[in-house]
C-alpha cells in the first residue's frame, strides 16, 4: 500500500482478548474476526499502533487522523482538475488571440461557442460511463491514476492547436473522458475509505477543489490576458493543466487501496491495516472488527441472492428508486444553474457595463472557494437535507431577482445607464454562489457516494455523475442560444428547477450524517420515512428485525447500537451477526 503500509507483526493483540478463529465463508472472503456478543464494558481498551489507547465506546468520538486527511485531499487534486479546466474556458472565450485564432471576424458565433464548451462534457461523459467497469477491474486507485494521465492526451491536443477551432474542441472532449472517469472515481475511493465521522466533509472537498481549480484559472487567465498579446495568453495556462494531472496520477498511487474494494477481493489483512491506520487504531480493535463485520455482512447477503447481472441497478432491492434519486440529485446539482455563472462568467458581466469582466470572475470565484470552506463545516454538522432544502429554496429566490432585474431594470443597449441594475446582478449572483457553494456544490457528491450498496457502487455512481454532465454538456451548449432569444428570463428555468429540487429533497432523501455505508443501505431498503430519517435509530429496527430482511441480510452491527436496558438495568447482549461462530471462540 505504499506510503501507508504496516506490517501485520506490528500490532500487537491485547492480552486477554478473546479472538474468533479465522475461517473462509462459502463465497471465498474471510470471516472478519467479530468478538463474542458481550456489552461493551466488558471489552478491554484495544491499544493503537502508537501505544495509545484508543476509545471506541458505542457513541465515542473517532480521532481525525492525518493519514485520513491526506488520502482525502490527494484524490481531491481530482476536482481541481475539472475545476481548472471548467473555469479557464470563459476567459480564453474573451482573449484576442484565441478570438483570432478561432473565432470568425473577431467573435464566436453562438454554435461555435457552444461546441468548444460543451465538448468537455461530452467526453466526461463517455469518461464516468467507462470508469464504471475499470473501477471494479482494476480498483479505484488504480483508475484514479489512469484517468489523470489520459487527462493529459487531451491538453496536448488543445495546446498545439494553432488556427483550426475543431482541434480545440476535440482537445477539450479528450480531456473531457479524462475528467468524467475521475468525477466518479474520486468520490467513490473517499467515501469507501475515510471514517464514517469524517465522510461527509472529505468527499466534500472534491467539490473544495472544484472551486479552488476555477479560482485558479481565473487568476492565471487575468494575469496571462494582461501581459501577452499572443498565444501565450491560452496557451500557458492551458498548458498547466498536465501539471495537476502529473501531481494526481503519481501521488495516488502511494495510496492504498479502498479498504471496501480490497475486501471484496478477499484481502482482508489489508482491509485490516488501512481502515486502522485511517481510524487511528489497530487492525483488530473493536472499531475494525465491527465494520469488517458489516461488510462482510452485506457480501454474504449478495452471495446468498446468486447472480447478479448488471440491471440489478434497477431491479435490486430499492435499487430503482436510489439510481434514480442519485441521477436526480447529480442533474439538479447543475439545474440549479451555477455553471451557467461558471462558464459565461466573464460574457455574462461584461455586459452589465463592468470595465473588466475578469476581475468580477475572480471576485465570484473568490467568493465560491470561501463559502465552499464554510460548506465542509455545516456538512458535518447541519446534516445534509436541511441545507439542501434551504439553500434550494435561497436560490431559487436570487434567481428570480436575477432574472426580473436583469430584463426590467438593466438596459441592453447602454448597461453604464443603469449602473444600480448592474450591482445587483452582481451581489444577487454572489449569494446566490454562496448559497450554492455551501450545499449543492459538495454535499450533492458525499450524498451519492453514500446512496448505494457496495455491489452497485461503481455503476449507479457512474450513472448518477452521467446525468450530472449530461446537463452540464446541454447548459453549456444551448446557453448562448437560450440567453440570445430570451436573454435574463433564462433564470426563471433555474429558478423552476431549485424550487423542484426543494420537494425532491424533502420527500426521498434519507438523512444520512455519521452513519455507515452499510447502515444507509439498511436504511433504504427497510423503507425508512425520509422527513423522519433524522430520529431513526438502530434499536428501531428489534432483535427480531436484525436477521435478514429480503432477499439483504441487514446487518447491523454491534458497534454504536442503541443499548437496551433489562428491568435489571443491565444491557441486554449486543446483536450477534447472524454468521458470527458463537462456538468456535478461542481465549
Amino acid at each position: 500500500m505504499g506510503l501507508f503500509d504496516r506490517r501485520k507483526n506490528d500490532v500487537q493483540q491485547p492480552s486477554g482478548t478473546v479472538t474468533v478463529e479465522e475461517k473462509s465463508t462459502p463465497g471465498g472472503t474471510p470471516t472478519p474476526l467479530t468478538p463474542v456478543a458481550r456489552s461493551a464494558a466488558d471489552l478491554p481498551a484495544q491499544i493503537d499502533q502508537d501505544g495509545n489507547a484508543a476509545t471506541e465506546e458505542a457513541g465515542g468520538k473517532r480521532r481525525v487522523t492525518k493519514l485520513a486527511v491526506l488520502l482525502g485531499s490527494i484524490a481531491s487534486i481530482g476536482g481541481f482538475m475539472f475545476g481548472y479546466e471548467s473555469g479557464q474556458i470563459s476567459g480564453f472565450l474573451q482573449m484576442s488571440d484565441f478570438l483570432d485564432r478561432f473565432g470568425e471576424d473577431g467573435k464566436f458565433t453562438a454554435v461555435r461557442q457552444g461546441t468548444i464548451v460543451s465538448l468537455l462534457c461530452a467526453g466526461t461523459l463517455v469518461g464516468c460511463l467507462v470508469s464504471a467497469w475499470t473501477c471494479d477491474k482494476i480498483g479505484r486507485r488504480y483508475t484514479i491514476s489512469a484517468a489523470a494521465f489520459f487527462y493529459i492526451i487531451g491538453v496536448i491536443v488543445e495546446i498545439t492547436s494553432s488556427t483550426h477551432w475543431v482541434q480545440f474542441a476535440v482537445g477539450r472532449s479528450v480531456a473531457g473522458l479524462g475528467i468524467g472517469a475521475l468525477s466518479t472515481s474520486v468520490p467513490m475511493y473517499q467515501s469507501e475509505s475515510v471514517p464514517k465521522n469524517i465522510r461527509g466533509a472529505v468527499v466534500s472537498s472534491y467539490q473544495l477543489l472544484i472551486t479552488l481549480g476555477i479560482w485558479t484559472a481565473y487568476m492565471i487567465n487575468y494575469g496571462t490576458e494582461s501581459a501577452f498579446s499572443n498565444s501565450a495568453q491560452w496557451r500557458i495556462p492551458n498548458g498547466l493543466s498536465a501539471v495537476w494531472a502529473i501531481v494526481l496520477g503519481t501521488a495516488v498511487l502511494f495510496l492504498p487501496e479502498s479498504p471496501r474494494y480490497a475486501y471484496r477481493l478477499g484481502r482482508e489483512e489489508e482491509a485490516r491495516q488501512t481502515m486502522g491506520l485511517l481510524n487511528g487504531v489497530g487492525p483488530y480493535s473493536r472499531l475494525i472488527d465491527s465494520e469488517i463485520a458489516e461488510i462482510e455482512e452485506k457480501i454474504q447477503a449478495e452471495r446468498a441472492g446468486g447472480h447478479h447481472p448488471w440491471y440489478e441497478i434497477f431491479t435490486g432491492p430499492r435499487m430503482l428508486y436510489r439510481t434514480i434519486l442519485g441521477m436526480t440529485l447529480q442533474a439538479g446539482q447543475q439545474l440549479t444553474g451555477a455553471n451557467f455563472f461558471f462558464y459565461y462568467g466573464t460574457t455574462i458581466f461584461r455586459s452589465t457595463g463592468i470595465s473588466n469582466s475578469y476581475i468580477t470572475s475572480i471576485i465570484l470565484g473568490s467568493v465560491n472557494v470561501a463559502a465552499t470552506i464554510v460548506g465542509l463545516w455545516i456538512i458535518e454538522n447541519c446534516g445534509r437535507r436541511k441545507c439542501l432544502m434551504v439553500s434550494a429554496a435561497w436560490m431559487c429566490v436570487c434567481f428570480l431577482v436575477y432574472s426580473f432585474v436583469g430584463h426590467f431594470a438593466l438596459s441592453a443597449s447602454d448597461p453604464l445607464s443603469t449602473p444600480e441594475a448592474g450591482i445587483v446582478l452582481i451581489v444577487f449572483t454572489c449569494l446566490f454562489i454562496v448559497a450554492f457553494a455551501t450545499t449543492w456544490g459538495p454535499i450533492v457528491w458525499a450524498v451519492v457516494g453514500e446512496l448505494y450498496p457496495a455491489r452497485y457502487r461503481a455503476s449507479c455512481m457512474a450513472l448518477a455523475t452521467a446525468s450530472n454532465w449530461l446537463f452540464n454538456f446541454l447548459i453549456s451548449f444551448f446557453t448562448t442560444f437560450i440567453t440570445n432569444e430570451i436573454d435574463y428570463f433564462y433564470g426563471l428555468i433555474f429558478a423552476g428547477c431549485c424550487f423542484s429540487l426543494f420537494w425532491v429533497v424533502y420527500f426521498f432523501v434519507i438523512e444520512s450524517k455519521d452513519r455507515s455505508l452499510e447502515e444507509i443501505d439498511t436504511m433504504y431498503i427497510m423503507h425508512v420515512n425520509p422527513i423522519t430519517s433524522a430520529k431513526w435509530k438502530r434499536s428501531d429496527i428489534g432483535d427480531e428485525g436484525s436477521g435478514e430482511v429480503g432477499n439483504d441480510g441487514l446487518f447491523l452491527g454491534t458497534e454504536g447500537k442503541d443499548d437496551k436496558k433489562t428491568e435489571a438495568g443491565n444491557n441486554v447482549p449486543m446483536v450477534q451477526s447472524p454468521r458470527s461462530p458463537m462456538n468456535e471462540t478461542t481465549v
